[in-house]
């Protein structure tokens, strides 16, 4: 914590889109040209919330281009953003590394929030852990059961909090469907969900895409955990099978599947049946009128649920009730 009482100090390790925005030397073509986690964090201190600011990448030499960006797209744009934050390694350096340096000037009850390649973070997660900071890591947390329970076990061994990014989980459509399905649609009989992003997402990820993770790591995690979040003592998975499509990334240079889809059988607890679902994510749509698609389509044995967050659109059709198109907004 900040000797400021009631304030956080936090660590950002990662410096790519989600953090600052910016990507190959410029605002990234997305929704996140200004960033969201170092946008969000600025936010925080500008309402009392947090203190001082860290942030932490590989190669030093681009920190001068994302001050002018984040000056550009934050301070000159939003009132009373203080953008004082210290970052690692220096200016002239690369260092794969500098995270080790970066979390040791920070003190046990600080936060760390990572947002880096996905098989990065283990190690720094257990690095900040090990010097008793709080963590929040983008999804997916790990790859491996094998990390995942190292993990679990240092935090609890630290008494510290570690998060996932799961943000559907927070999407009010999202958690509404929840609901529903667990009260009111009973046992689980199948599901599809759908999430993808532009073909132009290839050249923001290319340092990383295909060589350390994939496309079902970075968006199937979404609806996978929304799965795991719905029918918690309801059903588990019992069997899990992938299939992919190829060819554009390949044509790109850029070795790696367009689009995997996860076909997972799932076994309800109270009576063994079965139910399906299917989880597609692809990473080489056409530019559209979203930058991420993002829906499914759920049915259990006593009726039905369809969302597409993209258009913020809900309909529910029950076995003892009329098909009715709903607003948890309202």
């Amino acid at each position: 914590m900040s000797s400021d009482e009631g304030k956080v100090d936090v660590l950002m390790v990662g410096t790519g889109e989600y953090t600052t925005g910016y990507v190959g030397g410029t605002a990234a073509d997305s929704d996140k040209g200004a960033g969201v986690v170092a946008l969000t964090m600025f936010d925080f201190r500008r309402r009392g919330k947090v203190d001082r600011l860290g942030m932490c990448g590989v190669n030093g030499k681009k920190f001068p281009g994302i001050r002018a960006h984040m000056k550009r797209c934050i301070e000159e744009v939003y009132n009373d953003m203080d953008l004082t934050c210290e970052t690692f390694p220096s200016d002239t350096e690369v260092d794969p590394a500098a995270y080790i340096k970066a979390s040791s000037t920070f003190k046990a009850g600080d936060v760390a929030i990572i947002f880096t390649p996905d098989d990065t973070h283990f190690d720094i997660a257990m690095d900040c852990v090990k010097k008793g900071m709080h963590v929040m890591v983008t999804k997916p947390i790990v790859q491996t059961l094998d990390h995942h329970i190292q993990l679990a076990k240092l935090a609890a061994e630290k008494n510290v909090l570690v998060g996932v990014e799961v943000h559907k989980r927070l999407d009010p459509f999202y958690a509404d469907a929840r609901d529903r399905a667990r009260s009111a649609l009973g046992n689980f009989q199948y599901m599809y969900a759908y999430m993808s992003q532009p073909k132009h997402q290839l050249d923001t990820f290319k340092a990383w895409a295909g060589k350390s993770s994939d496309i079902s790591y970075y968006l199937n995690s979404h609806h996978i955990d929304f799965s795991e979040w719905t029918l918690a003592g309801i059903a588990r998975p019992v069997r899990v099978t992938a299939t992919a499509s190829s060819g554009v990334a390949k044509a790109r240079g850029i070795d790696t599947e367009d689009s995997i889809t996860l076909t997972v059988q799932w076994q309800n607890l109270n009576d063994k049946t079965l139910g399906c679902a299917l989880y597609t994510s692809s990473w080489v749509a056409p530019k559209s009128d979203v930058h991420s698609q993002q829906r499914f389509f759920y049915m259990g044995s006593r009726g039905e649920i369809n969302v597409d967050q993209a258009h913020r659109g809900c309909t529910v059709a029950m076995d003892d009730a009329n098909f009715a198109s709903v607003n948890p907004l309202f």
